[in-house]
């Protein structure tokens, strides 16, 4: 009788739990694949921040995968999510040098430009609902992670904070739209 070793099988449950929606299963893989993850971002240029966000998304990309109940592991999970953080820390690096390049093409604008374009985010901000307000709050002032934003707000998961960051970003860059002419933003 072969017996399967102790890592086989518990990596086996941890993935058929969290295809079954098991998020404890989930914060078990996130606790134990922590530092190897974020150590992939810190060593290639990133702080201990952008390593946390990237590979929190990594996990939100598995978990959804996983739960769709179309992934099938071919590899360890482990192997699995570093593929991802790899690829969305290269997405990332790419679009930080793209932002840098444009940067650069930009001539420096008066900072009386920078106040009169914040106090209209202001504004609009203000328009939104009591629960999206908090959201973009947290997130862009505050750099409160998905994961905390889930929690202080109750929230089902950070897959829900995350759509609902996306649902109110859009609602607030609309409404900006709507109310001052692309004048008012573009130099």
């Amino acid at each position: 009788m072969v017996y399967k070793s102790n890592s086989v099988m518990e990596e086996k449950e941890i993935f058929d739990r969290i295809c079954r929606g098991d998020e404890k299963a989930l914060e078990t893989l996130y606790k134990k694949y922590y530092r190897m993850m974020t150590k992939l971002v810190i060593t290639n240029s990133g702080t201990e921040e952008e390593a946390r966000d990237i590979y929190q998304d990594a996990l939100v990309v598995f978990w959804q995968k996983a739960t769709s109940g179309k992934l099938v592991m071919t590899s360890k999970i482990s192997t699995y999510i570093y593929s991802i953080c790899q690829n969305l820390w290269r997405k990332e690096l790419d679009r930080k040098k793209r932002l840098s390049n444009e940067e650069k093409d930009v001539a420096v604008t008066i900072d009386t430009e920078t106040e009169e374009r914040n106090r209209i985010i202001a504004q609009c901000i203000e328009q939104l609902g009591e629960t999206c307000k908090k959201v973009l709050m947290y997130y862009y002032f505050e750099e409160m992670s998905m994961q905390d934003i889930a929690e202080k707000l109750g929230f089902a998961n950070t897959d829900t904070a995350k759509t609902k960051k996306y649902k109110c970003k859009k609602k607030l860059d609309e409404l900006v739209k709507a109310q001052y002419s692309e004048r008012d933003f573009l130099d």
